[in-house]
Protein backbone atom coordinates (compact mmCIF):
# COMPACT_ATOMS: atom_id res chain seq x y z
CA UNK A 1 0.00 0.00 0.00
CA UNK A 2 1.03 3.61 -0.60
CA UNK A 3 -1.30 4.93 2.10
CA UNK A 4 0.04 8.12 3.67
CA UNK A 5 -1.37 9.80 6.80
CA UNK A 6 -0.44 13.43 7.45
CA UNK A 7 -1.54 15.10 10.67
CA UNK A 8 -3.47 18.35 10.36
CA UNK A 9 -3.38 19.37 14.02
CA UNK A 10 -1.61 17.94 17.06
CA UNK A 11 -4.74 16.40 18.57
CA UNK A 12 -7.26 15.77 15.81
CA UNK A 13 -7.40 15.33 12.07
CA UNK A 14 -5.24 13.88 9.31
CA UNK A 15 -5.17 13.97 5.52
CA UNK A 16 -5.06 10.61 3.75
CA UNK A 17 -3.42 10.09 0.37
CA UNK A 18 -2.55 6.96 -1.57
CA UNK A 19 -6.06 5.50 -1.50
CA UNK A 20 -8.77 5.79 -4.15
CA UNK A 21 -12.08 6.13 -2.28
CA UNK A 22 -14.05 5.67 -5.51
CA UNK A 23 -12.95 2.01 -5.74
CA UNK A 24 -13.50 -1.00 -3.44
CA UNK A 25 -10.87 -1.14 -0.71
CA UNK A 26 -8.76 -4.15 0.23
CA UNK A 27 -9.16 -5.54 3.73
CA UNK A 28 -5.71 -4.29 4.75
CA UNK A 29 -6.59 -0.79 3.53
CA UNK A 30 -9.76 -0.75 5.61
CA UNK A 31 -7.80 -1.96 8.65
CA UNK A 32 -5.22 0.80 8.13
CA UNK A 33 -7.93 3.45 7.81
CA UNK A 34 -9.66 2.19 10.95
CA UNK A 35 -6.36 2.40 12.82
CA UNK A 36 -5.82 5.93 11.52
CA UNK A 37 -9.36 6.90 12.50
CA UNK A 38 -8.80 5.57 16.01
CA UNK A 39 -5.67 7.70 16.28
CA UNK A 40 -6.78 10.92 14.58
CA UNK A 41 -10.61 10.91 15.02
CA UNK A 42 -11.16 12.61 11.62
CA UNK A 43 -9.71 11.77 8.20
CA UNK A 44 -9.85 13.89 5.03
CA UNK A 45 -9.72 12.40 1.51
CA UNK A 46 -9.80 13.73 -2.03
CA UNK A 47 -13.10 12.33 -3.28
CA UNK A 48 -12.48 12.60 -7.03
CA UNK A 49 -15.60 11.56 -8.94
CA UNK A 50 -17.26 9.93 -5.90
CA UNK A 51 -21.06 10.00 -6.17
CA UNK A 52 -23.82 9.01 -3.75
CA UNK A 53 -23.49 5.32 -4.58
CA UNK A 54 -19.73 5.48 -4.13
CA UNK A 55 -20.00 7.30 -0.84
CA UNK A 56 -22.34 4.62 0.46
CA UNK A 57 -19.99 1.89 -0.77
CA UNK A 58 -17.05 3.56 0.97
CA UNK A 59 -18.95 3.92 4.24
CA UNK A 60 -20.03 0.25 4.13
CA UNK A 61 -16.39 -0.75 4.58
CA UNK A 62 -16.87 0.29 8.22
CA UNK A 63 -20.21 -1.43 8.91
CA UNK A 64 -23.90 -1.47 8.08
CA UNK A 65 -25.41 1.85 7.07
CA UNK A 66 -28.17 3.73 8.81
CA UNK A 67 -30.90 5.35 6.81
CA UNK A 68 -30.41 9.09 6.26
CA UNK A 69 -32.05 10.22 9.53
CA UNK A 70 -34.77 9.07 11.93
CA UNK A 71 -37.15 11.89 10.91
CA UNK A 72 -35.60 13.99 8.10
CA UNK A 73 -36.01 13.16 4.39
CA UNK A 74 -33.18 11.55 2.45
CA UNK A 75 -31.85 12.45 -1.00
CA UNK A 76 -34.34 11.28 -3.66
CA UNK A 77 -33.57 7.71 -4.62
CA UNK A 78 -30.86 7.32 -1.94
CA UNK A 79 -32.45 6.44 1.41
CA UNK A 80 -29.06 6.27 3.18
CA UNK A 81 -27.94 9.77 2.11
CA UNK A 82 -28.84 12.92 4.03
CA UNK A 83 -28.56 16.26 2.21
CA UNK A 84 -26.79 18.78 4.44
CA UNK A 85 -28.06 21.77 2.53
CA UNK A 86 -27.98 25.42 3.59
CA UNK A 87 -31.42 25.83 2.04
CA UNK A 88 -32.87 23.28 4.48
CA UNK A 89 -31.34 24.85 7.59
CA UNK A 90 -27.95 25.20 9.19
CA UNK A 91 -26.64 23.03 12.01
CA UNK A 92 -24.56 25.79 13.54
CA UNK A 93 -24.39 24.22 16.97
CA UNK A 94 -22.01 21.74 18.55
CA UNK A 95 -23.34 18.19 18.43
CA UNK A 96 -22.57 14.53 17.89
CA UNK A 97 -24.82 13.03 15.22
CA UNK A 98 -28.18 11.64 16.37
CA UNK A 99 -27.30 11.08 20.04
CA UNK A 100 -30.99 11.20 20.93
CA UNK A 101 -31.37 7.55 19.80
CA UNK A 102 -30.14 4.49 21.68
CA UNK A 103 -27.24 3.67 19.36
CA UNK A 104 -26.02 6.74 17.47
CA UNK A 105 -23.86 6.22 14.37
CA UNK A 106 -20.31 5.03 14.98
CA UNK A 107 -18.85 6.99 12.08
CA UNK A 108 -20.09 9.71 9.74
CA UNK A 109 -18.96 10.64 6.25
CA UNK A 110 -19.46 14.08 4.71
CA UNK A 111 -18.86 14.74 1.00
CA UNK A 112 -18.69 18.25 -0.44
CA UNK A 113 -21.05 18.96 -3.33
CA UNK A 114 -21.36 22.76 -3.41
CA UNK A 115 -18.86 24.90 -1.52
CA UNK A 116 -19.26 28.66 -0.95
CA UNK A 117 -16.35 30.86 -2.11
CA UNK A 118 -15.57 31.70 1.51
CA UNK A 119 -16.62 30.41 4.92
CA UNK A 120 -18.70 27.28 5.49
CA UNK A 121 -16.00 25.42 7.42
CA UNK A 122 -16.78 22.40 9.56
CA UNK A 123 -15.33 22.26 13.07
CA UNK A 124 -14.63 18.81 14.53
CA UNK A 125 -13.67 18.48 18.21
CA UNK A 126 -11.80 15.74 20.06
CA UNK A 127 -13.96 14.64 23.00
CA UNK A 128 -11.19 12.37 24.32
CA UNK A 129 -8.76 15.28 24.49
CA UNK A 130 -11.44 17.21 26.35
CA UNK A 131 -11.77 14.45 28.93
CA UNK A 132 -8.01 14.31 29.41
CA UNK A 133 -7.96 18.08 29.93
CA UNK A 134 -10.38 17.89 32.85
CA UNK A 135 -8.85 18.34 36.31
CA UNK A 136 -8.91 15.05 38.20
CA UNK A 137 -11.87 16.03 40.47
CA UNK A 138 -13.95 16.90 37.40
CA UNK A 139 -12.99 13.64 35.67
CA UNK A 140 -14.14 11.66 38.69
CA UNK A 141 -17.38 13.67 38.81
CA UNK A 142 -18.05 13.25 35.07
CA UNK A 143 -17.50 9.48 35.32
CA UNK A 144 -20.58 9.23 37.58
CA UNK A 145 -23.01 11.27 35.47
CA UNK A 146 -25.65 10.40 32.89
CA UNK A 147 -27.44 12.82 30.57
CA UNK A 148 -30.74 12.75 28.72
CA UNK A 149 -30.42 13.50 24.99
CA UNK A 150 -33.47 14.57 22.98
CA UNK A 151 -34.44 15.92 19.58
CA UNK A 152 -37.45 17.72 21.08
CA UNK A 153 -36.12 21.25 21.14
CA UNK A 154 -35.08 23.87 18.61
CA UNK A 155 -31.36 23.26 18.46
CA UNK A 156 -30.33 25.61 15.66
CA UNK A 157 -32.77 28.48 15.17
CA UNK A 158 -33.62 31.21 17.70
CA UNK A 159 -37.36 31.39 18.36
CA UNK A 160 -37.67 34.88 16.87
CA UNK A 161 -36.24 33.65 13.54
CA UNK A 162 -38.70 30.78 13.03
CA UNK A 163 -40.87 31.45 9.97
CA UNK A 164 -43.46 29.12 8.44
CA UNK A 165 -40.87 27.12 6.51
CA UNK A 166 -38.59 26.66 9.51
CA UNK A 167 -41.54 25.75 11.69
CA UNK A 168 -42.36 22.99 9.21
CA UNK A 169 -38.74 21.79 9.28
CA UNK A 170 -38.83 21.69 13.07
CA UNK A 171 -42.12 19.78 13.00
CA UNK A 172 -40.49 17.15 10.75
CA UNK A 173 -37.41 16.97 12.95
CA UNK A 174 -39.54 16.27 16.05
CA UNK A 175 -42.24 14.20 14.32
CA UNK A 176 -41.00 11.26 16.37
CA UNK A 177 -39.83 12.35 19.81
CA UNK A 178 -36.76 10.68 21.23
CA UNK A 179 -35.21 10.72 24.68
CA UNK A 180 -32.24 8.54 25.58
CA UNK A 181 -29.97 8.45 28.63
CA UNK A 182 -26.26 8.18 27.82
CA UNK A 183 -23.20 8.23 30.06
CA UNK A 184 -21.53 11.65 30.17
CA UNK A 185 -18.24 9.77 29.80
CA UNK A 186 -18.34 7.16 27.04
CA UNK A 187 -15.74 4.42 26.71
CA UNK A 188 -14.71 3.87 23.10
CA UNK A 189 -15.25 0.18 22.26
CA UNK A 190 -12.10 -0.15 20.13
CA UNK A 191 -9.53 2.02 21.87
CA UNK A 192 -10.78 2.12 25.46
CA UNK A 193 -10.42 5.92 25.43
CA UNK A 194 -12.82 7.93 27.54
CA UNK A 195 -14.56 10.88 25.90
CA UNK A 196 -17.10 13.48 26.99
CA UNK A 197 -20.34 12.37 25.33
CA UNK A 198 -22.44 15.52 25.55
CA UNK A 199 -23.16 18.13 22.84
CA UNK A 200 -26.29 19.97 21.75
CA UNK A 201 -28.78 17.14 22.14
CA UNK A 202 -27.79 16.60 25.80
CA UNK A 203 -30.39 18.63 27.67
CA UNK A 204 -30.46 17.39 31.26
CA UNK A 205 -28.25 15.55 33.73
CA UNK A 206 -30.17 12.58 35.13
CA UNK A 207 -31.34 13.40 38.66
CA UNK A 208 -30.71 17.16 38.43
CA UNK A 209 -32.88 20.16 37.57
CA UNK A 210 -32.75 21.85 34.18
CA UNK A 211 -30.87 24.83 35.63
CA UNK A 212 -28.31 22.68 37.45
CA UNK A 213 -27.92 20.50 34.36
CA UNK A 214 -27.21 23.44 32.08
CA UNK A 215 -24.38 24.74 34.26
CA UNK A 216 -22.71 21.33 34.39
CA UNK A 217 -23.18 20.58 30.69
CA UNK A 218 -21.81 24.01 29.76
CA UNK A 219 -18.76 23.38 31.93
CA UNK A 220 -17.94 20.10 30.20
CA UNK A 221 -18.79 21.49 26.77
CA UNK A 222 -16.26 24.30 27.25
CA UNK A 223 -13.50 21.67 27.48
CA UNK A 224 -14.67 19.95 24.27
CA UNK A 225 -14.55 23.17 22.26
CA UNK A 226 -11.18 24.46 23.44
CA UNK A 227 -9.25 25.55 20.33
CA UNK A 228 -6.54 22.95 21.00
CA UNK A 229 -9.16 20.20 20.60
CA UNK A 230 -10.70 21.52 17.37
CA UNK A 231 -10.00 20.86 13.69
CA UNK A 232 -11.33 23.69 11.48
CA UNK A 233 -11.74 22.22 8.02
CA UNK A 234 -12.10 24.57 5.04
CA UNK A 235 -13.90 22.61 2.36
CA UNK A 236 -12.91 22.33 -1.26
CA UNK A 237 -15.17 20.66 -3.80
CA UNK A 238 -14.87 16.88 -4.13
CA UNK A 239 -13.60 16.14 -0.65
CA UNK A 240 -14.69 13.47 1.79
CA UNK A 241 -14.34 13.66 5.57
CA UNK A 242 -14.69 10.55 7.73
CA UNK A 243 -14.99 11.13 11.48
CA UNK A 244 -15.56 8.97 14.54
CA UNK A 245 -18.98 9.97 15.84
CA UNK A 246 -18.40 8.10 19.11
CA UNK A 247 -15.68 10.43 20.35
CA UNK A 248 -16.07 13.75 18.49
CA UNK A 249 -18.45 16.66 18.13
CA UNK A 250 -18.85 18.93 15.11
CA UNK A 251 -20.24 22.32 14.11
CA UNK A 252 -21.02 23.84 10.70
CA UNK A 253 -20.07 27.52 10.74
CA UNK A 254 -22.70 29.89 9.31
CA UNK A 255 -20.26 32.46 7.91
CA UNK A 256 -20.88 32.42 4.17
CA UNK A 257 -23.57 35.11 3.69
CA UNK A 258 -26.33 32.70 2.73
CA UNK A 259 -24.56 31.43 -0.37
CA UNK A 260 -25.24 27.84 -1.49
CA UNK A 261 -23.52 25.15 0.56
CA UNK A 262 -24.35 21.45 0.20
CA UNK A 263 -22.76 18.32 1.59
CA UNK A 264 -24.05 14.75 1.57
CA UNK A 265 -23.87 12.67 4.75
CA UNK A 266 -23.78 8.89 5.07
CA UNK A 267 -23.53 7.29 8.51
CA UNK A 268 -22.58 3.84 9.76
CA UNK A 269 -24.66 2.07 12.40
CA UNK A 270 -23.21 2.20 15.89
CA UNK A 271 -23.10 0.20 19.08
CA UNK A 272 -24.93 1.11 22.29
CA UNK A 273 -22.72 3.49 24.32
CA UNK A 274 -21.15 2.17 27.53
CA UNK A 275 -20.02 4.19 30.54
CA UNK A 276 -16.99 3.70 32.75
CA UNK A 277 -18.86 1.24 34.99
CA UNK A 278 -19.88 -0.92 32.02
CA UNK A 279 -23.53 0.15 32.02
CA UNK A 280 -25.21 0.65 28.64
CA UNK A 281 -27.30 3.60 27.53
CA UNK A 282 -31.08 3.14 27.75
CA UNK A 283 -34.01 4.49 25.77
CA UNK A 284 -36.68 6.54 27.52
CA UNK A 285 -38.88 7.49 24.55
CA UNK A 286 -38.89 6.74 20.83
CA UNK A 287 -38.10 3.67 18.71
CA UNK A 288 -35.31 4.15 16.14
CA UNK A 289 -35.24 0.59 14.76
CA UNK A 290 -36.43 1.91 11.37
CA UNK A 291 -33.36 4.13 11.27
CA UNK A 292 -30.47 1.97 12.42
CA UNK A 293 -29.50 -1.59 13.29
CA UNK A 294 -27.39 -2.09 16.41
CA UNK A 295 -23.74 -2.81 15.65
CA UNK A 296 -22.03 -5.56 17.60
Amino acid sequence: MSLEITKVTARIGARVTGVDVTRPLAQEQVAALREALNAHKALVFDAGDLDDAGQQAFARHFGDLTTAHPTVDAVDGAPNVLPVDSERGRANHWHTDVTFVLNPPQVSTLRSITVPPYGGETLIADAAGAYRDLPEPLRRFADTLWAEHTNDYDYAVPQEEIDEERAAQRARFTSIKYRTAHPVVRVHPLTGERGLFVGGFAQRIVGLSAGESRKILDLFQAYVTRPENVLRWRWSERQLVLFDNRITQHYAIDNYDGQPRRLHRVTVAGDIPVGVEGKESYSIEGDASHYTPVAA
